[in-house]
């Protein structure tokens, strides 16, 4: 083959290359630049991807730091951790919400033995909160608070074990209303993944509405929500306040609920009556019933999960 015709067919050959990367290219589309995150809205104006709350052990700076290994499944066992600001010290300044400078949240990644914990802060930032867990597993513990040096809230989250043996528990069916300690609570409304839902809950016991629910954190009730698969988390708070002179102490408490996709949830109520706060558990789906809810434990599931509210060691701190 002379030189003339090896050129020609070197050049044909570095065009058929280009032409097969140029349609590779075109397959796997453009890179996009990452969104700065947010842990508490699902969408934000301008912001391409949003982050729901709890995905994230760090954000703008600050991170949950577990000092203790794990959560005791024996009895009480103290659980310590710090929040560590941008310059890697322990936060120590706190602005107030809902009456606390911080709630912690701590639910099994099957989405049973929910808690809804007000742990204490030592002088030198640390915060410590004696619980004991009712099963071993990966539970997912969540700081919900805001830095004095941030002008609104952050959500973060961890994974911390309880040792022995995990048995995860199905998800329960999507239902509208809930019992618990002999109280009734019934839910209406729908989510819609991407817009503000309003959604009611009516509390009743003994077949008789409650119109004398009492304040609790500020409110008449606190509505958590956990997405299934990856506990997404969201926390909610009702229309209106205690003495604001329109709101009334039930039996409806009504909440706008803005998740961030179709899919299973799993919502938690914290009421307070009679001196006590009782926490009714509910499965909403958003959109479309999925065909099945993935297991956020990594493993099937082996069978229903009953309401844990009366079992030993469920409380609110």
């Amino acid at each position: 083959m002379n030189t003339a015709v090896r050129l020609t067919a070197y050049g044909l050959g570095l065009v058929a290359v280009f032409a097969a990367t140029l349609g590779l290219g075109r397959l796997a589309g453009p890179q996009e630049p990452v969104a700065p995150h947010d842990t508490h809205s699902a969408t934000e104006p301008g912001t391409a991807v949003a982050v729901p709350g709890g995905l994230q052990v760090a954000e703008q700076g600050y991170r949950v730091a577990p000092l203790s290994a794990g959560l005791s499944t024996t009895g009480p066992g103290e659980f310590r951790f710090r929040i560590l600001g941008p310059d890697g010290a322990p936060v120590t300044d706190y602005t107030e919400n809902h009456d606390k400078d911080l709630h912690l949240i701590l639910v099994r990644r099957d989405l049973t033995g929910y808690r809804h914990l007000h742990p204490d802060r030592a002088a030198d930032g640390t915060w410590s909160v004696p619980v004991a867990v009712d099963a071993p597993g990966s539970y997912r513990v969540f700081a919900d608070f805001r830095p004095a040096a941030l002008d609104r809230g952050l959500t973060l989250g961890v994974d911390v074990p309880a040792p022995g043996d995990y048995q995860p528990r199905a998800l329960p069916a999507p239902a509208r209303t809930a019992t618990v300690d002999g109280y009734t609570v019934t839910l209406a409304g729908d989510l819609t993944s991407g817009e503000s839902s309003k959604l009611t809950a009516q509390v009743s016991r003994d077949g008789r509405p409650v119109t004398d629910l009492q304040p609790y954190l500020g409110a008449y009730g606190h509505l958590v929500a956990l997405r299934a698969g990856d506990l997404a988390y969201l926390h909610v708070h009702p229309d209106g306040e205690p003495g604001d002179g329109r709101t009334a102490a039930g039996p409806e408490v009504a909440f706008h609920v803005e998740v961030p996709s179709d899919g299973a949830y799993r919502l938690y109520l914290d009421f307070r009556h009679g001196g006590e706060v009782r926490t009714a558990e509910f499965t909403i789906t958003a959109g479309a019933t999925p065909a099945s809810v993935p297991s956020s434990a990594g493993s099937p599931s082996v069978s229903p999960s009953p309401s844990e509210h009366g079992e030993p060691g469920h409380g609110h701190g």
